[in-house]
């Protein structure tokens, strides 16, 4: 007796302060982000285009199911977190969509902070009001 178990392909994907883990599962291209439908969770026209880039990259749009739990940060944070979670996952699927995935950007993973708050400023760059009296 063999246990049909589906294929799952995960990975992790990181944004500013947001973490995605992301589940890939054969399917119709349906997504789930922390269980609610991708339009319901993120809203923007212009998110959606940005996270669904690794599948129209790879050429995989509706193979796919994805499901995903995020957390941390603000939307477009986590929209850019999801994005490299199933970049990472379709690399096992299959390793040859390293190449088309790196050379659009979506492997690495964006370095790019909020910076942090100095001493004697009220931000990180931005100083209290010079009072010449």
């Amino acid at each position: 007796m063999t246990a049909n178990k589906a294929v799952v392909y995960r990975g992790t994907g990181r944004r500013k302060e947001s973490v995605a883990r992301v589940r890939l599962v054969p399917g119709n291209g349906d997504f789930s982000v922390n269980g609610k439908n991708l339009k319901d969770y993120f809203g923007r026209e212009s998110l959606f285009i940005m996270i669904k880039q690794p599948f129209e990259t790879t050429s995989t749009v509706s193979k796919f199911n994805v499901i995903a739990s995020v957390m941390g940060g603000g939307i477009s944070g986590q929209a850019g977190a999801l994005r490299h979670g199933i970049s990472r996952a379709l690399l096992e699927v299959n390793e040859d969509f390293r190449k088309d995935l790196r050379k659009d950007g979506l492997l690495t993973r964006d370095p790019r902070a909020k910076e942090r708050r100095k001493y004697g400023f009220k931000k990180a760059r931005k100083r209290p009001q010079f009072s010449k009296r």
